[in-house]
C-alpha cells in the first residue's frame, strides 16, 4: 500500500476486485435420516454471451442448515457491465464431481452490481418451474461483498491450543477443536475468512500452518480487528463453543511470544462463574511469516524466458487434406482453423520468446520415409533441428508437412506432453529463468485419456503450462475434464499439484461479423490463465524474480500494425 501512496494525487483502477462471502440460512432437510451437507456453486454469464459458466464451488459443510462458507469468490467488478451471477445450492451426497449426482436445494440470481451497491443481500432460494403458491421454503442465501485492497502480500500463520475445555459429556477429557477466524468489516460485521482443520481427541491441538492473503485477512489494514473463535467439533453439525479472543495483524506480526498468547474466553461461562473463571484454555501463535507476492511482469522483466512448443493433430478424423471439407485443407488467400490458431496465439507468445524459435511436433500420422505411425514427430521433418523461426516458420513447416504425411490415428496426447515435460524437468527447482508452454491443436476425442491424465499430473510440478485448442465440432467433454477449472484433475489416488491446462474450443470464436475481433478474443481466452499458472509454479517453489534486466531493444516496424 505504501508504495502506491502519492500525496496530492488520486488513484483510479479500471476495475475493482471484490471478495464475496457466502452464507445460507434455513436450508431444508433433503435426506430422511440426516441433515443436509450443503455446497454452493456460483455461475457467471461472461460479457457478450448468453450461457452461464461455472465459476466457483465452496467447500462442503456437513450436517448444517445454516452454513457460513470459508471459501470466498474473487471477482472483478466492472461498472460498465451487467455481471449476472447465479448461485445454486446442493446437498452433497457422494464424492462425485457431477452436480447431477447431488440433491438440488435451490438457486438465486442477481447482478454483481446489486451486491456491491447494497454491500449485503439476502436472496430466497427458488426452483425452476416450482409452484410458489405452495409456500415451500427452500431457505435463503446471503452474499456479502468486500472491496479488496491492492496489497498482494500473503501471511503464513500457525496456532496451537493448550488445556482447552472439553464440551462433550463422554469425551474422557478430550475435545475435537478447530478455529474460525473472522475479520471486522467497515460495516462493523464479522466475516469468516478462514477455518482450520479439526484436531481429534485432544485438548492440546497443533493446527497445521495455513497461508492467507493479507487483503483477505484484514483488507490491508494491519490494525483491523480479528476475532478468533474456538469450537469443539460435533458430528451432528452443532459444534460446541469453547471460547474466543481478539487480535490484529499488527499484533500477530510480533511473532510467537507473550504478545501472541491468548486466553480463550467464553462470555457465558465468564458471566456465570464470575471471578473464579480464568479462561477456557490458551491459544498461542507458533509461527508467523509475511511473504511478498510478485507479478508475472516482474519475472519477465527479470529475464525469465518463455519457451513455446506447438503440437498439431494429424489424425484421419480431420478429413482428407485435399478436400475443402477437411480441417487441414490449405487454400491460397484464406486460413483454415489450424492456421488461424497458430497465427493468433503464436503471435502473442512470440513477443515473450527471446529467440523466436518454436519446436513444432505432430502426432497421429504416418510419416516418411517408411510410413510408420508416429505420435511424436517433428513437423519440419528435420530429425536434427525441430525449430521453426517465428510464426511464419511454423506455418511454412505445417504447409510442407501436410503434403508429405498421411493422416491416420489414433489420437494420443501423452507422448507430446512427456516430450516437453522432459525438457521442463531440467529446469525444475532452479531459479525460474525458464518456463515452458505446450500448445496442442486437436480436432477430437483423445484415445489415451488415462495416460494423458497421468502425464499432466506428473507435469503439474514442472515449469510448464498446457494450452489445448479444440478445432472443429467434435465432442470435447474430455478436454473440459483435463482443464480442471472447477474440479481438479485426478487419476486414481493422485491429483494435480496445480492447474496447468487451459482448454478453449476454436469454434466458439468463429461467429460474428468481425473476424479480427473474434481472433483477438480467441487469443485472449487461450492465454488468460498462463500468468496465474506461471505465478503458481514460482510460489510453490519459493522462486523470487531476479533484478530487472536493463536492455535497450530496437524493434522492427510491424507492417501489420501500420494502419491501426
Amino acid at each position: 500500500m505504501a508504495s502506491s501512496f502519492v500525496p496530492g494525487s488520486s488513484f483510479e483502477a479500471p476495475t475493482t476486485e471484490v471478495e464475496l462471502y457466502i452464507s445460507c440460512r434455513s436450508l431444508p432437510k433433503m435426506d430422511l435420516l440426516s441433515m443436509s451437507d450443503p455446497m454452493v456453486v456460483t455461475f457467471v454469464r461472461p460479457f457478450g454471451e448468453t450461457q452461464l459458466k461455472e465459476y466457483h464451488r465452496t467447500e462442503v459443510i456437513n450436517n448444517c442448515h445454516d452454513p457460513n462458507f470459508a471459501s470466498k469468490i474473487h471477482i472483478l467488478y466492472k461498472f460498465e457491465e451487467q455481471q449476472l451471477l447465479q448461485f445454486r445450492v446442493y446437498d452433497v451426497d457422494s464424492e462425485s464431481k457431477k452436480l447431477s449426482d447431488h440433491d438440488f436445494i435451490g438457486m438465486a440470481s442477481c447482478t454483481l452490481g446489486q451486491i456491491v451497491s447494497c454491500g449485503k443481500v439476502k436472496l430466497p432460494l427458488t426452483r425452476k418451474n416450482a409452484d410458489d403458491s405452495l409456500g415451500i421454503n427452500y431457505g435463503f442465501i446471503i452474499i456479502t461483498a468486500e472491496e479488496l485492497s491492492t496489497v498482494k502480500d500473503e501471511v503464513t500463520l500457525k496456532f496451537s491450543g493448550h488445556k482447552l475445555d472439553k464440551k462433550a459429556c463422554f469425551s474422557w477429557g478430550w475435545c475435537d477443536p478447530f478455529l474460525e477466524i473472522y475479520k471486522l468489516t467497515d460495516s462493523q460485521e464479522y466475516l469468516l475468512v478462514h477455518k482450520t482443520e479439526v484436531k481429534k481427541w485432544t485438548s492440546y491441538p497443533e493446527w497445521r500452518p495455513f497461508k492467507i492473503a493479507v487483503r483477505s485477512l484484514c483488507n490491508g489494514d494491519n490494525d483491523r480487528k480479528l476475532k478468533i473463535m474456538c469450537y469443539d467439533w460435533n458430528f451432528s453439525g452443532h459444534h460446541s463453543f469453547i471460547g474466543e479472543f481478539y487480535t490484529t495483524l499488527n499484533t500477530l506480526r510480533e511473532g510467537p511470544g507473550e504478545f501472541n498468547c491468548y486466553s480463550c474466553i467464553n462470555p457465558q461461562k465468564q458471566d456465570s462463574e464470575g471471578s473464579s473463571y480464568e479462561n477456557s484454555g490458551i491459544v498461542r501463535l507458533d509461527y508467523y511469516e509475511l511473504q511478498p507476492v510478485y507479478s508475472f511482469l516482474e519475472y519477465i522483466k527479470g529475464g525469465t524466458k518463455l519457451h513455446c512448443t506447438i503440437a498439431i493433430d494429424f489424425t484421419g478424423s480431420n478429413g482428407n487434406p485435399q478436400s475443402p471439407d477437411s480441417l487441414h485443407y490449405v487454400s491460397p488467400g484464406s486460413f483454415n482453423s489450424y492456421e488461424q490458431a497458430i497465427l493468433e496465439v503464436g503471435s502473442i507468445i512470440e513477443d515473450y520468446d527471446s529467440d523466436k524459435l518454436f519446436p513444432v511436433l505432430g502426432f497421429g500420422a504416418r510419416v516418411p520415409p517408411d510410413g510408420k505411425v508416429s505420435h511424436e514427430f517433428y513437423v519440419n521433418l528435420n530429425l536434427t533441428n525441430p525449430f521453426c523461426e517465428g510464426v511464419k516458420g511454423v506455418l511454412d513447416a505445417y504447409h510442407k508437412c501436410i503434403r508429405q504425411v498421411q493422416l491416420y490415428g489414433p489420437t494420443f496426447f501423452a507422448p507430446v506432453i512427456k516430450h516437453v515435460a522432459n525438457f521442463a524437468t531440467s529446469y525444475k527447482n532452479k531459479d525460474g529463468s525458464d518456463y515452458f508452454i505446450l500448445l496442442i491443436l486437436t480436432d477430437g476425442v483423445i484415445d489415451d485419456m488415462k495416460q494423458t491424465s497421468q502425464a499432466i499430473i506428473d507435469a503439474s510440478v514442472l515449469p510448464l503450462s498446457i494450452i489445448i485448442i479444440g478445432i472443429g465440432n467434435a465432442d470435447f467433454s474430455a478436454m473440459e475434464i483435463l482443464d480442471g477449472d472447477t474440479v481438479a484433475l485426478s487419476s486414481g489416488n493422485r491429483q494435480v499439484a496445480r492447474d496447468i491446462v487451459q482448454f478453449v474450443p476454436f469454434n466458439k470464436f468463429q461467429t460474428g461479423a468481425d473476424s479480427y475481433i473474434a481472433r483477438q478474443r480467441l487469443a485472449k481466452e487461450v492465454l488468460a490463465e498462463i500468468p496465474t499458472q506461471f505465478i503458481g509454479y514460482m510460489k510453490a517453489n519459493n522462486i523470487t524474480p531476479r533484478p530487472p534486466v536493463q536492455n535497450e531493444v530496437v524493434l522492427p516496424v510491424d507492417p501489420e500494425h501500420l494502419n491501426i
